[in-house]
């Protein structure tokens, strides 16, 4: 309807007409003046907002990177430990300790010299007394006596009262000596026959070293992470010519001998209906290219809360594809305890049954609480710290008392931990380390739960992290396996070191005893 043309009908006055026309015109000016500056402010504001979500995804980036930086800060310069007592130990106490006890008997001697009395120095005791020396060792008894037994006052002679017994721990390093064989022969003269009794067969035919000095070599490469021109040079010492090459030459036939042993050992680990898996890296030579390139030490332990007796089994392999641990783990069915490595997730589309690592899922959060002081890191800590609280009190139980005492507080404690995180987690921006952690626990709950209603499942897998541990710290001396053949041969060798330390067993004394039976062993 147009307005203007409705009053010209009408006949106004011209002058009236004009000014109406004025005032609408001025009116439509105004209204798509406010219909612009309406338009304008509903960009600003669409900008505004995305100008904010853009800050929020920005804050989000900034607080990751943060975490980062901290995690790896700590990582390189601070303590690696997550227990959460205070009284932690200081990388270089025992420098701490030698030095307090230099600056006393300096002070002892001083105190005498200014006093004109000779230097008595003293070395400061513990007041929890001196603990004493084990008493497996060979004791090598000195008898000490008074010269006169007449009283040095009246002149009586003196009466033995009893005797006063002091102890101090002594050692011999390395000390080689030769084991030397002498066999009769006999000769019949009317037959032209001579006889002597046979050779003991041994790991290296005809060969001039004892299983005794291949144990030594083992443990010291193996165990004591020697490389083995340091063992050369410790034979050298004694004037013990010990050639490099012969004891690669050793190694190697230590490595053949002990094979089969190896291989018992991974179909008795295999017997089992639990096992804890890990794996961690080592450098292998690359010839061709003049520098190194990575392989993976695969590494699998028996259930810790089991009555058998441990087996651990390393399983070198050249990369960390799944493949590995599919083929090893080939026919087996159980409980495997691993971490979130998404290697291991074919496996549990068979018939192995994924457990996870409750130490895993502490750690993310434990990261949070160190290195970003979040209440929330703090708090899922202690929450979980509840969960080992009350394995620690069923550490000695049957897995039927354990079962119990899970069903009566674990599974209470692991409903309240669930709620939480996801009460907690619809507060949290995503893509931010908090939110990480919490969707590593929830995505796995089902896995990490699943110990709880069982008495024999582990609660994490810290059993194969500590038997893997010493081989992380070796790797600083050995640096690199020399091919994938000296890898294997290392992981059959580590296996069964491993397996002889958790089961208590002294490892040189075993593989000693090992070695002089094997030749002649009938399996």
């Amino acid at each position: 309807m147009n307005l203007l043309a409705e009053i010209a009908h009408l006949n106004p006055d011209p002058a009236l007409l004009l000014c109406l026309e004025d005032a609408l015109k001025k009116a439509q000016q105004d209204a798509l003046i406010v219909t612009q500056k309406t338009a304008q402010i509903t960009a600003l504001e669409i900008k505004a907002n995305i100008i904010q979500a853009a800050l929020k995804i920005s804050d989000t980036k900034n607080a990751a990177l943060s975490f980062e930086l901290a995690y790896y800060r700590r990582l390189h310069y601070g303590k690696k430990s997550e227990a959460l007592t205070s009284t932690q130990k200081d990388l270089f106490d025992e420098t701490e300790v030698a030095d307090i006890a230099a600056i006393h008997i300096e002070l002892d001697q001083l105190k005498s010299e200014l006093a004109g009395l000779p230097a008595q120095p003293k070395l400061p005791r513990h007041r929890a007394g001196r603990q004493p020396l084990p008493a497996h060792l060979e004791r090598i008894v000195h008898h000490h006596d008074i010269s006169d037994c007449a009283c040095g006052q009246c002149g009586k002679t003196m009466h033995k009262i009893g005797e006063d017994i002091t102890e101090q721990l002594d050692v011999e390093p390395a000390r080689f000596y030769v084991h030397q064989h002498i066999r009769a022969k006999y000769a019949c003269r009317a037959c032209e026959v001579i006889q002597t009794p046979a050779v003991p067969a041994a790991i290296i035919d005809g060969g001039s070293v004892a299983p005794g000095l291949l144990a030594y070599i083992a443990t010291c490469k193996f165990l004591d992470h020697l490389p083995l021109y340091r063992i050369e040079e410790i034979a050298q010492r004694q004037n013990v010519h010990l050639p490099r090459s012969n004891l690669a030459n050793w190694i190697g036939h230590i490595g053949v001998a002990l094979q089969p042993l190896a291989e018992r050992l991974s179909e008795l680990l295999k017997q089992g209906t639990c096992l804890h898996a890990d794996e961690t890296p080592v450098q292998q030579l690359d010839p061709g290219q003049g520098k190194t390139k990575r392989a993976y030490l695969w590494a699998y332990r028996s259930n810790a809360l089991e009555n058998d007796p441990p087996l651990i089994v390393f399983d070198y392999q050249t990369s960390r594809a799944g493949q590995h641990a599919t083929h090893f783990l080939q026919g087996w069915q159980g409980h495997l305890m691993v971490d979130g490595y998404a290697g291991y997730k074919a496996l549990f589309k068979t018939d192995i049954i994924e457990l996870g690592c409750w130490a895993h899922a502490r750690r993310k959060f434990h990261e949070l609480w160190l290195n970003n002081q979040s209440k929330i890191g703090e708090i899922a800590v202690h929450k979980i710290a509840t969960l080992y609280k009350i394995e620690q009190e069923a550490k000695d139980h049957t897995p039927e008392q354990r079962l119990a005492l899970r069903q009566a507080q674990a599974q209470t404690q692991l409903e309240d931990l669930r709620s939480w995180l996801i009460n907690t987690r619809l507060t949290i921006a995503e893509g931010s380390a908090t939110a990480k952690a919490m969707d590593y626990t929830l995505k796995r709950w089902d896995a990490l739960a699943r110990y709880a209603n069982t008495g024999h499942l582990p609660i994490d897998n810290n059993p194969i992290e500590n038997a893997i541990r010493p081989i992380a710290i070796g790797k600083k001396n050995w640096l690199f396996a020399g091919s994938e053949r000296a890898g294997k041969r290392a992981a059959t060798i580590q296996s069964l070191f491993a397996t002889a330390k958790a089961n208590h067993l002294d490892p040189h004394a075993w593989l000693k005893d090992t070695l002089e039976k094997l030749p002649t062993w009938p399996n």
